[in-house]
């Protein structure tokens, strides 16, 4: 795991955080993260581990939400040889993986109730049988749990156990959204711009009032994560205009979606393998479309994109983009 050196915002929007950080991560107790999703939990789970007495010892991340309700038991707590079709040999589950380090549940509401209870029982006294065991086994382990959603009223719907509730929250903190802590926006904007320049080889462009204040108004459903997709994009398609496209990338994320199957660039999770050209195609595609098919003119496409017509419509060529 790579170590967080610094955390932006951890002065300003995320210092009641910090704070609470610095206090329990040296006290070994679970710990019960709550934000929306991509808020940046695991992060400050990786931070509580990199500031505690286990920080030497491996930090292992587990999205409960993303495991087979069948293969939950095996996953968490490991199997025997032969316990089921399948089981050719001895596994360890994260528990025994993660014995001596910090094991973050991410997603913890997600857990049926019947593996909630053989969770608490491991987090009570350490222990736990594999799946087709029958030897008890012990594990060391500091549980730092994460979820969205409402487990007081998951508890009233009996859909989470309430002495497991009490057992994680301990030590809970709330981990605020991005629009609740606008003022890290700039200092986010400029360093993930820099970040997103390097990874793609482009000359790092400035970030100006116009933008931030679009930047800083958009509501940001997908906080941080979705942060980092617009900033992105909107370095990428820097490439058509020669300026940072903010505007048009938020835009892009706002829009609904269309009654027709398609493929639009909220979708895209843009990473150093995807090439210029696709993301390109989808940009010029859809200003295409919000001009009606009109090239040029005050109201054309090549005047939206900062094109000369004759420019465009090499681009359009180039590109099989379909009129």
């Amino acid at each position: 795991m790579a170590q967080i050196k610094c955390i932006i915002g951890e002065r300003t929007g995320l210092k009641n955080v910090i704070d609470r950080v610095n206090i329990v991560a040296p006290r070994d107790i679970p710990v019960l993260l709550h934000g929306e999703t991509g808020c940046g939990k695991e992060v400050i789970a990786q931070l509580i581990h990199q500031k505690s007495s286990r920080s030497k010892e491996v930090f292992h991340r587990v999205n409960c939400g993303a495991i087979s309700q069948k293969l939950i038991d095996s996953e968490l707590f490991g199997h025997e040889k032969g316990a089921f079709t399948g089981a050719i040999k001895m596994h360890k589950g994260w528990f025994e993986q993660a014995d001596k380090g910090t094991l973050f549940l991410d997603e913890i509401a997600e857990l049926p109730v019947d593996a909630q209870v053989r969770l608490l029982r491991v987090l009570q006294d350490g222990t736990f049988t594999r799946v087709g065991g029958e030897k008890e086994q012990t594990t060391d382990v500091r549980v730092v749990a994460a979820t969205h959603r409402n487990l007081p009223e998951m508890i009233g719907q009996k859909l989470f156990r309430d002495d497991l509730y009490y057992r994680l929250s301990s030590f809970p903190m709330v981990i605020p959204s991005l629009r609740e802590r606008r003022q890290d926006i700039e200092p986010l904007a400029k360093y993930y711009i820099a970040k997103a320049s390097e990874l793609f080889g482009i000359k790092p462009l400035s970030l100006n009032s116009a933008d931030l204040e679009h930047l800083k108004a958009y509501s940001w459903p997908g906080n941080i994560r979705e942060f980092i997709s617009v900033v992105n994009r909107a370095v990428l398609l820097s490439e058509i205009t020669g300026k940072l496209e903010i505007i048009q990338a938020i835009g892009i994320n706002s829009e609904p979606q269309p009654s027709e199957p398609r493929q639009e660039i909220d979708k895209i999770e843009i990473s150093r393998d995807e090439t210029l050209a696709a993301i390109t195609k989808i940009h010029i595609e859809k200003i295409i479309n919000e001009c009606h098919g009109r090239i040029e003119g005050s109201f054309g496409a090549a005047r939206r994109l900062g094109l000369n017509p004759s420019t465009l419509r090499s681009k359009i060529k180039k590109l099989n983009i379909n009129r």
